[in-house]
């Protein structure tokens, strides 16, 4: 048996109008078509749905029957559809941001707030990822946008805003001999040949580019780095700085994420800055996506 809810539509509207005329301008279809569709209803369930003669209609006692499973089956529909259409308003307005860390830096009060002036009903929503991904879920799908730090691998394949640009520090143990060198130093910094003998922690190999960017290899005239460990979040990070596996490079305003607990940071020469951006997929042309990253241009404006 295959009974369409069209067809349940049209029971129920005769049955309501005890009139195939009336019920027939109620539903915007010729009579003759509403006729033909209830008979071809009778025939699949095998009852006769209606009593007709010239001048009235009544329903049967099938009919009678049929009458509320109709309107409950009805009605679960439109529930349903209301449902699916709600259910496809959120995802229109939901916003999945990426993240490795938390920005910090004031960046997602800021972002929601430009957000919002130009989507005002975005639901933006967080999510965490671990280091191994340097695109935090843009690569998968799993992030609409993200806070990357840059060099991405595939690079043509997002575009992006930078929204901080900070000096790079060195994560070492309170103790470590570099940190008295450091601060006998006229600037109170460190110059990068003098951690070229430190064992370094490293992104997880996944991270491409950005593992040997935080290794600073191209500071390194070619010297390959000492791996001392293999982190995959600042907890990782600031555990095995304390326990002397190794010094790790972080960006200033990171710091606060491993500087504690017996772990001091130190200024460095010689290296570049590191760039902190918002970034999506190229091809992506949604609106909410856009929108957070003309947030994320503005904002980088003003951080310089």
């Amino acid at each position: 048996m295959n009974v369409h809810g069209r067809d349940l539509s049209y029971f129920t509207s005769v049955a309501e109008e005890l009139s195939f005329t009336r019920a027939a301008e109620r539903l915007f279809v010729s009579q003759p078509a509403l006729s033909k569709q209830i008979r071809m209803l009778e025939r699949q369930l095998g009852v006769v749905l209606f009593e007709r003669d010239r001048r009235t209609v009544r329903l049967t006692a099938a009919g009678e029957a049929l009458l509320p499973h109709a309107r409950a089956v009805l009605a679960a529909w439109q529930a349903a559809e209301a449902a699916v259409e709600e259910a496809k308003a959120a995802e229109r307005c939901t916003l999945v941001i990426g993240m490795s860390t938390s920005p910090g830096r004031g960046l997602l009060p800021a972002l929601r707030t430009r957000l919002l002036s130009r989507q005002p009903d975005a639901r933006p929503v967080l999510r965490q990822v671990n280091w191994a991904d340097p695109t935090a879920g843009l690569a998968d799908g799993s992030s609409d946008v993200a806070f990357v730090w840059l060099p991405l691998p595939d690079d043509d394949r997002y575009q992006y805003a930078v929204v901080a640009r900070e000096p790079r520090l060195v994560a070492l143990p309170d103790g470590h001999p570099l940190v008295a060198r450091a601060a006998s130093d006229p600037e109170g910094m460190l110059d990068f040949t003098d951690l070229l003998e430190e064992p370094f922690l490293a992104l997880p190999p996944e991270a491409g580019p950005l593992r040997d960017y935080w290794l600073a290899l191209d500071a390194r005239d070619g010297r390959r780095p000492r791996i001392g460990g293999v982190v995959a979040s600042a907890e990782e990070t600031h555990e095995a700085v304390i326990g002397g596996q190794g010094v790790a490079l972080l960006a200033t305003g990171n710091a606060p994420l491993i500087v504690r607990d017996g772990v001091a940071a130190v200024p460095v020469r010689g290296i570049s800055p590191s760039r902190l951006a918002v970034a999506a997929r190229q091809d992506d042309r949604r609106a909410l996506v856009l929108a957070y990253l003309a947030a994320a241009r503005e904002v980088g404006a003003t951080t310089g």
